[in-house]
C-alpha cells in the first residue's frame, strides 16, 4: 500500500467515526480519577478499597488488572488505600460525621449500622499486613467515636421530636 493509499484509509477511519483518542494514565492515576471519583465519601472510598483486599492482604480489580497488568494495579490500590486512611486520620471528626452520611445514604444502610460494619472489619480497612500500628488504633478510635457520635445524634434527634 503506497502513502497516498494509506492517507485515504486513515481519512475513511475518520469519515465512518472511528477515532481512538485515548490518554494514557498510570494505574494510581486512573484508580483515583474514574474508580475512587465515582465512590461517594471519604469512608466509602475507604471501604471501597478494603473490599478489594483478598488472602494475604492481595488487592483485586479485574478491570484494573486488565488495563495496567496485576503488578501495576496492585500498587495504585495499595498506594491509594494508604493515602485515604491518611486522610480519614487527618480529617476532624465534625466533617467525618458528614462524610459518614454521605457514604451510608449513597449504599442504602443506616449511618449507625455502617460505621458498626466498619468497625466490625477494622482488619480490612487497615492495609498492610499488621494491626498493631499506630495508624489502626487511631482509625479504631475514629470509628469508635463516629459511633458513639452517631449514637447521641439519634438519641438528641428523638428527645427533640
Amino acid at each position: 500500500m503506497g502513502a497516498g493509499a494509506g492517507a485515504k484509509a486513515l481519512q475513511a477511519l475518520g469519515t465512518f467515526g472511528i477515532r481512538n483518542k485515548m490518554t494514557l494514565k498510570s494505574a494510581l492515576q486512573d484508580l483515583k480519577e474514574t474508580t475512587l471519583a465515582a465512590v461517594s465519601g471519604l469512608l466509602g472510598k475507604l471501604v471501597y478499597l478494603a473490599s478489594l483486599r483478598r488472602a494475604q492482604g492481595r488487592y483485586e480489580h479485574w478491570g484494573m488488572e486488565l488495563v495496567h497488568g496485576p503488578e501495576s494495579s496492585e500498587r495504585a490500590m495499595k498506594t491509594a488505600h494508604a493515602e485515604i486512611v491518611a486522610r480519614v486520620l487527618r480529617t476532624p471528626l465534625s466533617s467525618l460525621v458528614e462524610d459518614l452520611d454521605e457514604s451510608s445514604r449513597a449504599t442504602g444502610v443506616a449511618a449507625q449500622a455502617y460505621v458498626e460494619g466498619m468497625r466490625e472489619r477494622i482488619e480490612n480497612l487497615v492495609p498492610g499486613e499488621r494491626q498493631d500500628t499506630p495508624a489502626a488504633s487511631h482509625l479504631s478510635s475514629v470509628l469508635l467515636a463516629l459511633s458513639h457520635l452517631e449514637k447521641n445524634r439519634g438519641r438528641a434527634t428523638r428527645s427533640i421530636s
